[in-house]
């Protein structure tokens, strides 16, 4: 797996950009500007990281763990009536998710083959 080329990556990315970014541009309602921002710098943090340093698993499950959160946002931070804030989550959350879990299994083999434990 060569560093800084999967898609998958790329578009978590993406997505976090977007959800960080989309505060500027939506209506913001309660505490949806911070949650957006925070939630959507960490995606970013994440994908970054997982194109830097390919085959890191927990990277992934941290990954698809701030695309959970950001996905379930507006009803945990009370902004589902903010549609654009809501929709502003709810996709690149979803985004995120799906791209995540197509890439955990490539990542957790890759992860096996350059961490294999010799036989005794």
């Amino acid at each position: 797996m060569k560093k800084w080329t999967r898609w998958q990556d790329w578009t978590v990315v993406a997505a976090g950009a977007y959800a960080a970014l989309s505060v500027l541009w939506t209506t913001q309602a309660g505490s949806s500007t911070a949650i957006m921002v925070t939630l959507g710098t960490l995606l970013v943090i994440c994908g970054v990281v997982n194109l830097a340093l390919p085959g890191m698993p927990a990277a992934e499950w941290a990954q698809a763990i701030i695309a959970v959160a950001l996905l379930l946002a507006p009803w945990v931070g009370g902004f589902t009536s903010a549609t654009g804030a809501a929709w502003s989550a709810w996709i690149p959350g979803a985004a995120a998710l799906i791209v995540t879990a197509l890439a955990i299994k490539p990542s957790t083999e890759e992860y096996r083959h350059h961490h294999a434990v010799p036989a005794p």
